[in-house]
C-alpha cells in the first residue's frame, strides 16, 4: 500500500487492513521506512529560474561586492505570532473543555523595515508604501551613520520588487545616489522575483526575529514594538551571525547554478 501511496496515512492503512496503528508504524519500521516531512519551497513563474541564474551568475563572479551590498526588506509583526493548534493539548482522564482565548475584533500590527551590511544591523519602523520614498530620502542617511563614509560610497542598495520599490521617484532616487549600484526590478542590476532564498532578511533574519519577539506574548501595539526593539538590540549585539547570514549568500547561489 506505501509503495502505490506513499503518501497514505497509518491510521488509514490501520482502518483498511484492520490492525493496530501500532502494528503498521512497526512493520514500515522494520521495513526500514521513514516518515519525512515536505520541504516548502518558493513556487517559480516561467522565466524566473532564469532571472535566478542570472543573478547568481553576477554573485559568484563578484564575490567581493557581498561586503557592500546593503540588503533591505520589510516586514510585519502581529500580535498574535505564530501559533501551532496542533500541539496545544492537556492530558485528561476526562474531556476538561480547555478553551483558548482569541482577540479577532482587536488586533493590530507593527510593520518594521531592516538593511544587513556585512555584519551591520539597520533597523526602523512604521514603514508603508506610501512613505517609502519619504523614507529613503529623510530617514535612511540617519540609520546609515554609523557605516564608514568610503563604504557608503561604493556600497550597492539591494531591495526586492515590491509596487512601492517601483515607483519612477523611487528608482530616480536610486539612480541619483546609487549610481549603477542598486539592485531590484528595473535596476541596473536586475533582482530575480520571488527569490526569499536569495537574501538573508528572508533565509535568516525575520524568522530568527519573529521566533525571538514572539517568545512572549502582547497585549498592546507599544508592547509589540518594545519587543520588536529589544531583540533587534540582541541581534545588533551578534554580529557575527548577522555576517555568516550575509556570506551564507554565495553558498546558495552555487548551489542553484549546481542545481541547473
Amino acid at each position: 500500500m506505501i509503495q502505490r501511496s506513499p503518501r497514505l496515512s497509518t491510521c488509514r492503512i490501520a482502518s483498511r487492513i484492520s490492525v493496530s496503528r501500532m502494528q503498521v508504524w512497526r512493520t514500515l519500521h522494520e521495513e526500514d521506512l521513514h516518515p519525512y516531512h515536505d520541504h516548502r519551497v518558493q513556487h517559480l513563474e516561467p522565466g524566473d529560474p532564469a532571472r535566478h541564474t542570472d543573478f547568481c551568475h553576477w554573485i559568484t563572479a563578484h564575490p567581493q561586492l557581498l561586503s557592500i551590498i546593503f540588503f533591505t526588506d520589510e516586514a510585519s509583526f502581529t500580535w498574535d505570532g505564530i501559533n501551532n493548534s496542533r500541539n496545544l493539548h492537556t492530558w485528561s482522564h476526562d474531556n476538561p473543555h480547555e478553551t483558548s482565548v482569541s482577540k479577532f475584533q482587536r488586533r493590530f500590527s507593527v510593520n518594521v523595515w531592516c538593511g544587513l551590511l556585512g555584519n551591520k544591523f539597520v533597523f526602523d519602523s512604521n514603514l508603508t508604501g506610501n512613505t517609502y520614498e519619504v523614507f529613503l530620502r529623510n530617514e535612511l542617511p540617519g540609520l546609515l551613520e554609523d557605516i564608514p563614509l568610503m563604504t557608503r560610497s561604493h556600497m550597492y542598495f539591494q531591495h526586492d520588487g515590491a509596487p512601492p520599490h517601483y515607483t519612477r521617484h523611487v528608482r530616480e532616487y536610486l539612480c541619483e545616489f546609487f549610481p549603477n549600484r542598486w539592485l531590484g526590478r528595473g535596476g541596473p542590476v536586475a533582482w530575480p522575483p520571488r527569490s526569499p532564498d536569495l537574501t538573508p532578511l528572508d533565509y535568516y533574519l525575520w524568522g530568527h526575529m519573529k521566533t525571538l519577539v514572539y517568545e512572549t506574548k502582547v497585549d498592546s501595539q507599544a508592547a509589540l514594538c518594545h519587543r520588536i526593539f529589544a531583540e533587534a538590540g540582541h541581534i545588533r549585539n551578534h554580529p557575527d551571525n548577522v555576517a555568516s547570514a550575509c556570506q551564507s549568500l554565495l553558498l546558495c547561489a552555487e548551489n542553484w547554478r549546481r542545481a541547473l
